[in-house]
């Protein structure tokens, strides 16, 4: 093979190595478990995912966050931790907003009038089967994975 094909072959297999690992680091793919975003996600439905700071959360974005240690037993998980490490939720309110204390009486008995920074609520879109800030309070920033921006992948 020439020079000028060997350069070829270099450049696009250092394209494609550089692509993969910027999607690896930018995006993720979940995979939905349980009933609590019904009917927005199935269980069984895949989800990308970008990876964002909270100041790229708006309310009503679906995200995915670090499920809260009281969920798995006192040990707070992380991807690759195994099940349940990661929930799927609606981001309802973020830093700045009101307290939604009608939708989340648990933080009604903190003095906050507004979401502090830092910190998100989130709920799932089908209450009676969902774990979320009305059983487990503000979700902190270093538990925001990402935003939400392909649902309904199919396996």
């Amino acid at each position: 093979m020439p020079v000028i094909g060997w350069v070829v072959v270099a450049v696009v297999l250092v394209a494609a190595t550089t692509g993969l690992l910027w999607a690896r680091r930018h995006l993720m793919l979940v995979s939905v478990v349980g009933r609590s975003m019904e009917p927005t996600l199935r269980p069984g439905d895949r989800v990308l995912a970008r990876r964002v700071p909270l100041a790229g959360v708006r309310s009503g974005d679906v995200v995915v966050v670090v499920a809260p240690a009281a969920m798995t037993g006192g040990h707070p998980t992380r991807p690759g931790d195994g099940e349940p490490g990661l929930l799927i939720k609606r981001a309802y309110a973020v830093p700045g907003d009101p307290v939604p204390v009608d939708r989340v009486p648990l933080l009604g008995q903190r003095p906050e009038r507004e979401v502090p920074p830092g910190h998100l609520v989130v709920l799932g879109d089908n209450p009676p089967f969902s774990y979320d800030s009305r059983e487990c309070g503000y979700i902190p920033e270093p538990d925001l994975l990402g935003v939400v921006i392909r649902p309904r992948l199919r396996p």
